[in-house]
This record gives C-alpha cells, structure tokens and sequence, in this order.
C-alpha cells in the first residue's frame, strides 16, 4: 500500500488588486532600456503574463518594476497577490500553453530571457545609494566591477606604506585573495 503526501496547505490572504495598488520602487537599479521596454510590451500584448512580480509588506515592487510598468501601458490592470515568507518558491502555471506543442510556449522562454538581457541598464547612482544604505554587494559585484561601474580606481584598494615613507595602492580580489599594485598617483 502506497501512502500520499497531503497536499500543502492553501495560501491564506490570496487576494485580487489592481496595478494601481503597487508603488514602483524609486530607487530602482535598473533604469530600463527603451528597447527593452518595447520588448517587454510586445511580449506581453503576444504572450501574456508569464512570471510573477515580487513585492514587499507594503506593496512596493522588490523586482519586476519594468513588468509592472509595461503591463500598465498596455493595459493589464489586474493583479493576484499571493503573500509569502520568502520559504516557497512560486510557479505560476499558464494552463493554456504547452511547451512540447505550442511555438508560442516555447518564444515566451526566450523572450523571458531575451527581455531581461535587453532591458537592463545599470543606475550606477542607485547601486553606490544601496550600498551606502547598507546593502551587500559584494554577492552580485567584484570590487572591480564596481570600480568599473563608479569610475573609481581606488576602490577595495588600500594604501601600503612602502619604503621611504611613500605609498602605493594595493588591490585585493575578494574572491581568490590576490593582491596587486594599483597605478593611481600614489605609485609613482
């Protein structure tokens, strides 16, 4: 005799809203693309929904800000808010689409990727506000990246005393530990 899994229990407080009811994050670090965006429309108007947004407890937008965007110009104004702790993963599944039959199914996949590669544009400023807000970036960015992104040679670099009282910068990849000498002024 086989025994069954119960099934997981119903999310409480499933609701129905507009998009009116969502805030934009203002401080998003992602200014979007013009190209992107019209990607993201056309995607919509041709395919539909097809991944969730995330907001938080106030119904700020965490991620999705463009979605919730091009939905609104074109449009979609209905939104399910499915309340999470952050413990379970979500699958919204299109009952109308089948990935083994539908071409339509299968241009939704790469769009979705497609959309997400054209529609970014880093807001430099926003990143160097979240992080001095606290945020870690350190996960998402090595050092050099983010001197790339700021323009700033110095940065994860530590002035080294050096013979005679001078200085030198010295770098440090914050993955692998290897040190090496920077060429701002104070190498010379």
């Amino acid at each position: 005799m086989t025994t069954r899994k119960a099934p997981p229990p119903e999310v409480a407080g499933v609701r129905h809203t507009t998009l009116d009811a969502l805030t934009p994050d203002p401080h998003n670090t992602n200014k979007g693309t013009e190209r992107g965006v019209g990607m993201l429309e056309h995607s919509l108007r041709q395919y539909g929904a097809g991944r969730s947004v995330l907001l938080d407890k106030h119904g700020v937008v965490i991620a999705g800000n463009k979605t919730v965007e091009a939905a609104a110009s074109i449009g979609i104004r209905d939104v399910i808010v499915i309340p999470s702790n952050g413990r379970q993963l979500f699958a919204v599944q299109r009952t109308d689409l089948d990935l083994a039959h539908d071409p339509e199914a299968r241009e939704l996949s790469i769009v979705d990727n497609r959309v997400s590669e054209i529609g970014f544009a880093l807001d430099a400023e926003a990143l160097k506000a979240a992080r001095d807000a606290g945020a870690e970036l350190s996960p998402m960015y090595s050092d050099a990246e983010l001197a790339r992104i700021w323009k700033d040679d110095t940065l994860g670099a530590a002035p080294v005393a050096v013979e005679g009282g001078a200085s030198r910068l010295v770098h440090r990849c914050p993955a692998c530990g290897h040190e090496w000498s920077g060429s701002g002024d104070d190498d010379a």
